[in-house]
Parts: structure tokens; sequence; C-alpha cells
């Protein structure tokens, strides 16, 4: 079975997909993943993609694609795969169902996380990290015990540049011009569309998350 993830930044999303994947062994396919392990290891398609991001620029869709097709390659045909955060464009979203056809495979469901603006720009804004040992925070919904000072290894938090709420806005707006439109390519596509509503309790979630996933993989 192959699932499409969709949602916003903040939303959510990631954290399910990981999850689920664990549960069901199954292939969680995040191409920020692919691409920071393509340039780990040097390969030319991470080769190249360094090149894209060292000069600034966003990584063609063409070279993203080659690191999603080559990934699939490797994944047996029995195992399911999560996508996550991909395809973000229509463009993308049909390149995908082109890549899986070779493979004799389509998507076979599309979740979508949705949550208000307001939610998301603090879950995202409110992120603190801790850059010794990698815990995430949230100053809105799980602060540290004591303010910029990690609970784990008592390092001191920072707070990521993109995720002010200026740039949040940005990253928001760009969802809603780039990504958004693939809603309604896939309410016209032959898997179903199935809406969570992220705001909740993150136990709640996964629950209805994991229960559309497998009551589509014994549909």
């Amino acid at each position: 079975m192959v699932v499409v993830l969709l949602g916003p930044p903040g939303v959510g999303k990631g954290t399910q997909a990981v999850r689920l994947a664990v549960a069901m062994g199954a292939a969680h396919v995040s191409t920020g993943d692919l691409l920071r392990a393509a340039r780990r290891e040097g390969t030319a398609l991470g080769r190249a993609a360094q090149g894209f991001m060292d000069r600034g620029e966003l990584v063609p869709d063409d070279l993203i694609l080659d690191l999603v097709r080559e990934h699939l390659d490797g994944v047996d045909h029995d195992t399911d795969v999560l996508f996550d955060g991909f395809p973000r464009t229509e463009d993308q979203a049909t390149s995908l169902d082109q890549a899986l056809a070779k493979l004799d495979r389509s998507v076979d469901l599309v979740v979508l996380f949705e949550a208000d603006d307001d939610v998301l720009v603090r879950r995202l804004s409110g992120r603190r990290s801790c850059p010794n040992c990698g815990s995430v925070y949230n100053v809105f919904f799980n602060a540290p015990a004591e303010d910029g000072v990690c609970d784990r290894c008592a390092g001191e938090l920072v707070h990521r540049k993109d995720d002010d709420p200026e740039t949040v806005g940005r990253r928001l707006q760009v969802y809603m011009d780039e990504t958004a439109p693939l809603i309604a390519f896939y309410e016209d596509h032959d898997a179903p569309l199935r809406r969570i509503e992220a705001d909740r309790d993150v136990d709640e979630i996964y629950r209805e998350f994991e229960a559309a996933v497998r009551a589509e993989g014994q549909a």
C-alpha cells in the first residue's frame, strides 16, 4: 500500500508518519531525509543537490524525483510506503503516479492533516531545540522546566531563525500557494482522501490515522 500524507508545516504529519512506519514495518519516505542521506553518502545525486543548496537555490523537481525513484527501487514491492511531505506540487504528484506505475504500484490512500493557522504558528514559532542532545520543546505546549534550558542535558535552547513568526507566516503562505492545490488534485484521484483534524491530542490523532490506513489496507 502507498499512502501520501498532506498538510501544512507544523501540523505533525512527520511525527505521525514515523510512528506508523515503525508500527507497520513500512517505509517512511521523506525527501528531506533522502537529501540528507544522499549528501552524507556522497552519491552523485547528493553532490548535485548539494550544489543547488550551496548556492541557496531550491533543489529542482527532476532531481528530487530521481532521489524518490532511486529509493523506491530499493523498497520491496510488498512493503507499505508512507510519503511524508511529498509530493508538494501537482507536477510532482503526476510524476509520482508515473514512477509508481512503472513499479506496478499506485497511491492507495491520501491523508490530509488539518489545523488552523494560529495553531500552526504557535507550534512552529514556539519551538525551542537543544543543539547538544537534539531535544525539542515548545513554549506553548511542552515548555522546559526552566526557561531556555534543556531538561535532559541542561544545554542552552535555541530558537531557529526559520521558526520566527514572520518566517513561519511565509512558509504557510508557500504551502497555500503551491501545495494546497494538491487537495483538489487528489480529490479527483482514484485514491480516497481522508481528512484528519490535527489540533488534538497526539495519541488521539494517531489512533484515527492508524485506523484509516489499516482499514484501507484491508479494503
